[in-house]
Protein backbone atom coordinates (compact mmCIF):
# COMPACT_ATOMS: atom_id res chain seq x y z
CA UNK A 1 0.00 0.00 0.00
CA UNK A 2 2.73 2.70 0.75
CA UNK A 3 5.05 1.51 -2.04
CA UNK A 4 1.81 2.33 -4.47
CA UNK A 5 0.46 5.50 -2.70
CA UNK A 6 4.47 6.87 -2.97
CA UNK A 7 4.57 5.56 -6.99
CA UNK A 8 1.06 7.51 -7.39
CA UNK A 9 2.30 10.71 -5.19
CA UNK A 10 4.03 11.25 -7.66
CA UNK A 11 2.14 10.80 -10.68
CA UNK A 12 -0.27 13.25 -8.91
CA UNK A 13 2.44 15.79 -8.41
CA UNK A 14 2.93 15.87 -12.17
CA UNK A 15 -0.78 15.57 -13.34
CA UNK A 16 -1.75 19.29 -14.62
CA UNK A 17 0.55 20.37 -17.12
CA UNK A 18 -1.06 24.22 -18.63
CA UNK A 19 -1.29 24.32 -21.98
CA UNK A 20 -0.42 27.63 -23.74
CA UNK A 21 -3.30 30.51 -23.75
CA UNK A 22 -4.78 30.89 -27.62
CA UNK A 23 -6.29 33.93 -28.78
CA UNK A 24 -9.71 34.16 -27.60
CA UNK A 25 -11.60 32.04 -30.46
CA UNK A 26 -14.99 34.33 -31.56
CA UNK A 27 -17.37 31.55 -33.00
CA UNK A 28 -20.15 30.35 -31.03
CA UNK A 29 -19.44 27.34 -29.05
CA UNK A 30 -21.40 24.99 -31.33
CA UNK A 31 -18.94 26.32 -34.40
CA UNK A 32 -15.90 25.45 -32.13
CA UNK A 33 -17.16 21.77 -31.12
CA UNK A 34 -17.62 20.97 -35.07
CA UNK A 35 -14.47 22.36 -35.78
CA UNK A 36 -12.72 20.39 -33.63
CA UNK A 37 -14.40 17.03 -34.69
CA UNK A 38 -12.94 17.38 -38.20
CA UNK A 39 -9.50 19.26 -36.08
CA UNK A 40 -6.30 16.91 -37.33
CA UNK A 41 -3.59 19.07 -35.97
CA UNK A 42 -2.93 17.96 -32.25
CA UNK A 43 -1.78 21.36 -31.01
CA UNK A 44 -4.25 23.64 -32.48
CA UNK A 45 -6.83 20.78 -31.14
CA UNK A 46 -6.06 20.98 -27.63
CA UNK A 47 -5.84 24.79 -27.85
CA UNK A 48 -9.48 24.64 -29.29
CA UNK A 49 -10.46 22.06 -26.61
CA UNK A 50 -9.25 23.97 -23.52
CA UNK A 51 -11.22 27.04 -25.10
CA UNK A 52 -14.57 25.03 -25.39
CA UNK A 53 -14.46 23.47 -21.74
CA UNK A 54 -13.86 27.09 -20.74
CA UNK A 55 -16.62 28.46 -22.18
CA UNK A 56 -18.82 26.03 -21.20
CA UNK A 57 -17.96 26.48 -17.81
CA UNK A 58 -18.72 30.08 -17.93
CA UNK A 59 -22.25 29.38 -20.01
CA UNK A 60 -25.38 30.26 -18.68
CA UNK A 61 -28.05 27.83 -18.62
CA UNK A 62 -29.57 27.96 -21.94
CA UNK A 63 -26.37 28.60 -23.95
CA UNK A 64 -25.60 24.90 -21.81
CA UNK A 65 -28.41 23.14 -23.18
CA UNK A 66 -28.56 24.94 -26.87
CA UNK A 67 -24.83 23.33 -26.97
CA UNK A 68 -25.90 19.40 -25.70
CA UNK A 69 -28.80 19.87 -28.18
CA UNK A 70 -26.71 20.58 -30.72
CA UNK A 71 -24.18 17.60 -30.02
CA UNK A 72 -27.22 15.57 -29.73
CA UNK A 73 -29.42 16.23 -33.09
CA UNK A 74 -25.84 17.35 -34.95
CA UNK A 75 -23.40 14.79 -34.28
CA UNK A 76 -25.49 11.73 -34.08
CA UNK A 77 -24.78 8.44 -36.16
CA UNK A 78 -26.39 8.30 -39.86
CA UNK A 79 -28.71 5.92 -39.49
CA UNK A 80 -28.21 4.92 -43.59
CA UNK A 81 -24.80 4.64 -43.19
CA UNK A 82 -25.32 2.38 -40.33
CA UNK A 83 -27.19 -0.15 -42.29
CA UNK A 84 -25.04 0.11 -45.29
CA UNK A 85 -21.88 -0.73 -43.68
CA UNK A 86 -23.49 -3.59 -41.60
CA UNK A 87 -25.28 -5.49 -44.69
CA UNK A 88 -21.40 -5.03 -46.42
CA UNK A 89 -20.15 -6.87 -43.31
CA UNK A 90 -22.94 -9.25 -42.93
CA UNK A 91 -21.67 -10.01 -46.81
CA UNK A 92 -18.04 -9.98 -46.20
CA UNK A 93 -16.59 -10.21 -42.47
CA UNK A 94 -13.56 -8.59 -43.75
CA UNK A 95 -11.38 -6.15 -41.36
CA UNK A 96 -12.54 -3.06 -43.99
CA UNK A 97 -15.77 -3.41 -43.83
CA UNK A 98 -15.80 -4.00 -39.83
CA UNK A 99 -13.34 -0.98 -39.44
CA UNK A 100 -16.33 0.81 -42.01
CA UNK A 101 -19.00 -0.27 -39.84
CA UNK A 102 -17.01 0.60 -36.40
CA UNK A 103 -17.00 4.13 -37.63
CA UNK A 104 -20.72 4.62 -38.57
CA UNK A 105 -21.95 4.03 -35.20
CA UNK A 106 -19.29 6.12 -33.68
CA UNK A 107 -21.13 9.41 -33.50
CA UNK A 108 -19.53 12.67 -33.97
CA UNK A 109 -20.47 13.88 -30.25
CA UNK A 110 -18.52 10.49 -28.78
CA UNK A 111 -15.49 11.50 -31.08
CA UNK A 112 -15.65 15.18 -29.84
CA UNK A 113 -15.45 13.84 -25.94
CA UNK A 114 -12.61 12.06 -26.97
CA UNK A 115 -11.19 15.45 -28.20
CA UNK A 116 -11.68 17.63 -25.31
CA UNK A 117 -10.29 14.89 -23.27
CA UNK A 118 -6.85 15.09 -24.41
CA UNK A 119 -6.42 18.56 -22.31
CA UNK A 120 -5.24 18.24 -19.59
CA UNK A 121 -7.20 17.84 -16.70
CA UNK A 122 -10.36 17.62 -18.83
CA UNK A 123 -11.80 14.76 -17.54
CA UNK A 124 -13.02 16.36 -14.44
CA UNK A 125 -14.18 19.11 -16.40
CA UNK A 126 -15.99 16.21 -18.69
CA UNK A 127 -17.90 14.97 -15.40
CA UNK A 128 -19.20 18.44 -14.94
CA UNK A 129 -20.32 18.91 -17.49
CA UNK A 130 -21.92 15.53 -17.75
CA UNK A 131 -23.82 16.73 -13.97
CA UNK A 132 -25.15 19.44 -15.60
CA UNK A 133 -26.20 17.44 -18.85
CA UNK A 134 -28.65 15.50 -15.91
CA UNK A 135 -29.06 18.63 -14.37
CA UNK A 136 -31.02 20.19 -17.45
CA UNK A 137 -31.76 17.48 -19.67
CA UNK A 138 -35.38 17.16 -17.36
CA UNK A 139 -37.14 14.34 -18.52
CA UNK A 140 -38.45 14.19 -21.80
CA UNK A 141 -35.64 11.83 -22.78
CA UNK A 142 -34.41 14.32 -25.72
CA UNK A 143 -30.92 14.51 -24.82
CA UNK A 144 -30.85 10.66 -23.37
CA UNK A 145 -28.75 9.75 -26.24
CA UNK A 146 -25.95 12.12 -25.72
CA UNK A 147 -26.10 11.05 -21.64
CA UNK A 148 -25.44 7.43 -22.98
CA UNK A 149 -22.25 8.65 -24.63
CA UNK A 150 -21.13 10.17 -21.58
CA UNK A 151 -22.31 7.18 -19.76
CA UNK A 152 -20.53 4.74 -22.43
CA UNK A 153 -17.25 7.06 -22.66
CA UNK A 154 -17.00 7.75 -18.57
CA UNK A 155 -17.46 4.44 -17.55
CA UNK A 156 -14.41 3.10 -19.66
CA UNK A 157 -12.09 5.90 -18.74
CA UNK A 158 -13.49 4.95 -14.75
CA UNK A 159 -12.98 1.13 -15.22
CA UNK A 160 -11.40 -0.48 -11.96
CA UNK A 161 -8.33 -0.70 -13.73
CA UNK A 162 -8.12 3.27 -13.22
CA UNK A 163 -9.36 3.75 -9.47
CA UNK A 164 -6.51 3.74 -6.38
CA UNK A 165 -8.20 2.95 -3.16
CA UNK A 166 -6.53 5.23 -0.67
CA UNK A 167 -7.52 5.10 3.08
CA UNK A 168 -8.97 8.24 4.78
CA UNK A 169 -7.57 9.30 8.02
CA UNK A 170 -7.33 12.45 10.39
CA UNK A 171 -4.17 13.31 9.23
CA UNK A 172 -5.02 13.34 5.31
CA UNK A 173 -5.03 16.75 3.54
CA UNK A 174 -7.55 18.96 4.78
CA UNK A 175 -8.93 19.68 1.38
CA UNK A 176 -9.56 16.06 1.37
CA UNK A 177 -11.08 16.29 4.63
CA UNK A 178 -13.10 18.98 3.65
CA UNK A 179 -14.94 16.94 0.65
CA UNK A 180 -15.53 14.24 2.88
CA UNK A 181 -17.48 16.44 4.73
CA UNK A 182 -19.39 17.70 2.03
CA UNK A 183 -19.82 14.47 0.36
CA UNK A 184 -21.18 12.59 3.00
CA UNK A 185 -24.59 11.93 1.78
CA UNK A 186 -26.59 8.99 4.10
CA UNK A 187 -25.11 10.02 7.88
CA UNK A 188 -24.79 14.05 7.64
CA UNK A 189 -20.63 15.23 9.63
CA UNK A 190 -21.90 18.55 10.34
CA UNK A 191 -18.81 19.71 12.39
CA UNK A 192 -15.18 18.91 12.03
CA UNK A 193 -15.02 17.50 15.77
CA UNK A 194 -17.49 15.09 14.31
CA UNK A 195 -15.37 14.22 11.07
CA UNK A 196 -12.46 13.72 13.55
CA UNK A 197 -15.04 10.99 16.12
CA UNK A 198 -15.45 9.05 12.57
CA UNK A 199 -11.70 8.93 11.34
CA UNK A 200 -9.27 9.52 14.59
CA UNK A 201 -10.36 6.30 16.61
CA UNK A 202 -8.45 3.57 16.04
CA UNK A 203 -11.60 1.19 15.07
CA UNK A 204 -12.66 3.50 12.97
CA UNK A 205 -11.65 3.55 9.10
CA UNK A 206 -12.39 5.26 6.21
CA UNK A 207 -11.60 4.25 2.27
CA UNK A 208 -11.82 6.14 -1.10
CA UNK A 209 -11.51 5.35 -4.55
CA UNK A 210 -9.64 8.14 -6.49
CA UNK A 211 -8.82 8.07 -10.32
CA UNK A 212 -5.48 8.97 -11.84
CA UNK A 213 -7.10 11.71 -13.10
CA UNK A 214 -8.41 13.38 -10.29
CA UNK A 215 -6.82 13.14 -7.31
CA UNK A 216 -7.77 15.93 -5.28
CA UNK A 217 -11.36 14.29 -6.47
CA UNK A 218 -12.97 11.29 -4.53
CA UNK A 219 -15.35 9.90 -6.57
CA UNK A 220 -16.70 7.10 -3.64
CA UNK A 221 -16.18 6.28 -0.01
CA UNK A 222 -17.40 4.08 2.72
CA UNK A 223 -16.98 4.74 6.42
CA UNK A 224 -16.35 1.75 8.53
CA UNK A 225 -16.72 0.75 12.04
CA UNK A 226 -14.59 -2.16 14.07
CA UNK A 227 -16.99 -3.26 16.43
CA UNK A 228 -17.76 -6.57 18.64
CA UNK A 229 -21.10 -7.40 17.08
CA UNK A 230 -23.54 -6.40 14.82
CA UNK A 231 -25.05 -2.97 15.60
CA UNK A 232 -28.48 -2.61 15.40
CA UNK A 233 -28.81 1.25 15.43
CA UNK A 234 -26.94 3.78 13.97
CA UNK A 235 -26.63 6.38 17.26
CA UNK A 236 -24.76 3.17 18.93
CA UNK A 237 -21.94 3.16 16.31
CA UNK A 238 -21.66 7.10 15.58
CA UNK A 239 -22.49 7.85 19.98
CA UNK A 240 -18.69 9.22 21.26
CA UNK A 241 -19.74 7.52 24.21
CA UNK A 242 -19.29 3.82 22.76
CA UNK A 243 -16.79 1.78 24.10
CA UNK A 244 -14.18 1.54 22.28
CA UNK A 245 -12.11 -1.39 21.15
CA UNK A 246 -8.88 -2.41 19.89
CA UNK A 247 -8.78 -3.19 16.24
CA UNK A 248 -7.34 -6.57 16.58
CA UNK A 249 -10.45 -7.69 19.11
CA UNK A 250 -12.50 -6.86 16.72
CA UNK A 251 -15.15 -9.82 15.17
CA UNK A 252 -17.13 -7.41 13.03
CA UNK A 253 -16.48 -4.65 10.24
CA UNK A 254 -19.49 -2.57 9.82
CA UNK A 255 -20.13 -0.69 6.91
CA UNK A 256 -22.49 2.00 7.75
CA UNK A 257 -22.08 4.93 5.39
CA UNK A 258 -20.87 5.12 1.57
CA UNK A 259 -21.52 8.26 -0.10
CA UNK A 260 -20.91 8.78 -4.13
CA UNK A 261 -19.02 11.91 -4.34
CA UNK A 262 -19.47 13.07 -8.36
CA UNK A 263 -22.89 13.71 -9.63
CA UNK A 264 -21.25 13.05 -13.46
CA UNK A 265 -20.55 9.80 -12.59
CA UNK A 266 -23.82 8.61 -12.08
CA UNK A 267 -25.23 5.36 -12.65
CA UNK A 268 -21.27 4.47 -13.38
CA UNK A 269 -20.52 2.08 -10.65
CA UNK A 270 -17.56 1.36 -8.53
CA UNK A 271 -19.45 1.12 -4.63
CA UNK A 272 -18.96 -3.00 -5.65
CA UNK A 273 -15.44 -2.97 -6.13
CA UNK A 274 -14.87 -0.73 -3.19
CA UNK A 275 -16.97 -2.54 -0.13
CA UNK A 276 -15.61 -5.65 -1.69
CA UNK A 277 -11.56 -4.66 -1.79
CA UNK A 278 -12.22 -2.80 1.70
CA UNK A 279 -13.54 -6.01 3.10
CA UNK A 280 -10.60 -8.52 1.55
CA UNK A 281 -8.10 -5.73 3.02
CA UNK A 282 -9.50 -5.70 6.13
CA UNK A 283 -9.53 -9.63 6.19
CA UNK A 284 -5.79 -9.71 5.92
CA UNK A 285 -5.24 -7.31 8.22
CA UNK A 286 -7.32 -8.43 11.46
CA UNK A 287 -8.02 -11.97 11.19
CA UNK A 288 -10.08 -11.78 13.99
CA UNK A 289 -12.89 -10.46 11.57
CA UNK A 290 -15.51 -12.94 10.79
CA UNK A 291 -18.71 -10.74 10.20
CA UNK A 292 -18.44 -8.06 7.38
CA UNK A 293 -21.66 -6.24 7.27
CA UNK A 294 -23.36 -3.13 6.62
CA UNK A 295 -26.02 -0.85 8.77
CA UNK A 296 -28.14 0.57 5.79
CA UNK A 297 -31.05 3.08 5.36
CA UNK A 298 -34.33 1.74 3.89
CA UNK A 299 -34.66 4.96 1.62
CA UNK A 300 -37.90 4.50 -0.33
CA UNK A 301 -39.69 2.15 2.57
CA UNK A 302 -42.10 4.72 3.58
CA UNK A 303 -42.58 6.05 -0.38
CA UNK A 304 -43.64 2.18 -0.76
CA UNK A 305 -46.48 2.34 2.62
CA UNK A 306 -47.78 5.29 0.83
CA UNK A 307 -48.05 3.56 -2.89
CA UNK A 308 -49.66 0.85 -1.41
CA UNK A 309 -51.92 2.40 1.34
CA UNK A 310 -50.43 1.01 3.85
CA UNK A 311 -51.25 2.55 7.14
CA UNK A 312 -48.31 2.79 9.59
CA UNK A 313 -48.88 5.74 11.79
CA UNK A 314 -50.03 3.28 14.69
CA UNK A 315 -47.76 0.23 13.61
CA UNK A 316 -46.22 -1.94 16.61
CA UNK A 317 -42.72 -2.32 16.17
CA UNK A 318 -43.33 -6.12 15.63
CA UNK A 319 -45.68 -5.14 12.38
CA UNK A 320 -42.64 -2.33 11.71
CA UNK A 321 -40.30 -5.67 11.21
CA UNK A 322 -42.58 -7.93 9.26
CA UNK A 323 -43.44 -4.35 6.69
CA UNK A 324 -39.79 -3.93 6.43
CA UNK A 325 -39.19 -7.70 5.61
CA UNK A 326 -41.78 -8.38 2.72
CA UNK A 327 -40.99 -4.65 1.42
CA UNK A 328 -36.80 -5.65 0.74
CA UNK A 329 -38.07 -9.30 -0.41
CA UNK A 330 -40.59 -8.83 -2.25
CA UNK A 331 -41.62 -5.18 -3.57
CA UNK A 332 -39.88 -5.19 -7.10
CA UNK A 333 -40.00 -3.22 -9.69
CA UNK A 334 -41.66 -4.05 -13.46
CA UNK A 335 -37.84 -5.84 -14.20
CA UNK A 336 -38.12 -8.19 -11.31
CA UNK A 337 -35.53 -5.77 -9.54
CA UNK A 338 -36.12 -5.06 -6.05
CA UNK A 339 -37.45 -1.33 -5.37
CA UNK A 340 -35.45 0.04 -3.01
CA UNK A 341 -32.38 1.31 -4.26
CA UNK A 342 -30.11 0.27 -1.70
CA UNK A 343 -30.94 -3.03 -2.09
CA UNK A 344 -30.73 -3.49 -5.33
CA UNK A 345 -27.16 -2.19 -5.01
CA UNK A 346 -26.07 -4.41 -2.52
CA UNK A 347 -27.61 -7.89 -3.31
CA UNK A 348 -26.00 -7.09 -6.87
CA UNK A 349 -22.75 -7.00 -4.78
CA UNK A 350 -23.41 -10.18 -3.56
CA UNK A 351 -24.77 -9.69 -0.04
CA UNK A 352 -27.23 -11.14 1.58
CA UNK A 353 -30.29 -9.40 3.82
CA UNK A 354 -29.51 -10.55 7.13
CA UNK A 355 -31.74 -8.37 9.52
CA UNK A 356 -33.95 -5.12 9.88
CA UNK A 357 -34.07 -2.88 12.85
CA UNK A 358 -37.10 -0.64 14.08
CA UNK A 359 -35.95 2.56 16.14
CA UNK A 360 -32.72 2.11 14.20
CA UNK A 361 -32.10 5.83 12.64
CA UNK A 362 -34.00 8.73 14.54
CA UNK A 363 -33.16 11.28 12.72
CA UNK A 364 -35.36 13.59 10.80
CA UNK A 365 -34.64 12.19 7.97
CA UNK A 366 -34.45 8.47 9.14
CA UNK A 367 -37.83 8.62 10.02
CA UNK A 368 -39.21 10.73 6.81
CA UNK A 369 -37.70 7.90 4.82
CA UNK A 370 -38.26 4.50 6.70
CA UNK A 371 -39.91 5.30 9.84
CA UNK A 372 -37.41 4.90 12.00
CA UNK A 373 -36.15 1.20 10.59
CA UNK A 374 -32.64 0.17 8.68
CA UNK A 375 -31.70 -3.15 7.96
CA UNK A 376 -27.79 -5.26 7.73
CA UNK A 377 -26.75 -6.95 4.25
CA UNK A 378 -24.27 -9.40 5.11
CA UNK A 379 -21.21 -9.92 2.17
CA UNK A 380 -20.28 -13.54 3.39
CA UNK A 381 -16.85 -13.33 1.23
CA UNK A 382 -17.18 -17.05 -0.06
CA UNK A 383 -20.43 -17.00 -1.12
CA UNK A 384 -20.43 -12.97 -2.58
CA UNK A 385 -19.48 -14.22 -5.74
CA UNK A 386 -22.80 -17.07 -5.89
CA UNK A 387 -24.95 -14.89 -4.68
CA UNK A 388 -24.30 -11.88 -7.19
CA UNK A 389 -24.42 -14.49 -10.13
CA UNK A 390 -28.11 -15.81 -8.79
CA UNK A 391 -29.22 -12.51 -8.51
CA UNK A 392 -27.33 -11.31 -11.55
CA UNK A 393 -29.90 -13.98 -13.64
CA UNK A 394 -32.94 -14.67 -11.98
CA UNK A 395 -33.44 -11.75 -9.46
CA UNK A 396 -32.66 -13.82 -6.57
CA UNK A 397 -32.84 -12.00 -3.21
CA UNK A 398 -31.00 -13.83 -0.54
CA UNK A 399 -32.42 -12.83 2.61
CA UNK A 400 -31.87 -14.82 5.92
CA UNK A 401 -34.53 -17.14 7.36
CA UNK A 402 -35.75 -14.97 9.96
CA UNK A 403 -36.97 -12.36 7.36
CA UNK A 404 -38.30 -15.08 5.19
CA UNK A 405 -40.72 -15.17 8.58
CA UNK A 406 -41.31 -11.95 8.87
CA UNK A 407 -42.34 -11.53 5.50
CA UNK A 408 -44.71 -14.69 5.53
CA UNK A 409 -46.48 -13.18 8.20
CA UNK A 410 -47.87 -9.94 6.09
CA UNK A 411 -48.85 -12.70 3.50
CA UNK A 412 -51.65 -14.70 5.97
CA UNK A 413 -52.91 -10.90 7.26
Amino acid sequence: MSLMTDLLSGVFENRYRPWSKAEADTRSIEDMADALVNNVGEGSGIALATQILDRFETSDDEAKLNFFSHLCHNMDIEAKSVQATLTAYSRNANAKNYQDFQNAIDPDRQKLIRRLNQVPGATQKLVFMRAELIRLKGRSGELDPLDLDFQHLLGSWFNRGFLVMRPITWESPAHILEKIIAYEAVHAIDSWDALRSRLQPEDRRCFAFFHLSMPDEPLIFVEVALTDAIPSSIDSVLTDERNQIEPNAAKTAVFYSISNCQKGLARISFGNFLIKQVARDLALELPNLSTFITLSPIPRLVEWFSNEKIEIENATDQTMSELAAHYLINAKHADGKPFDPVARFHLGNGAEIHAVHVNADLSAKGRKQSNGVMVNYRYVLDAVAENHERYAHENFVKADDALHKLSARVKRQ
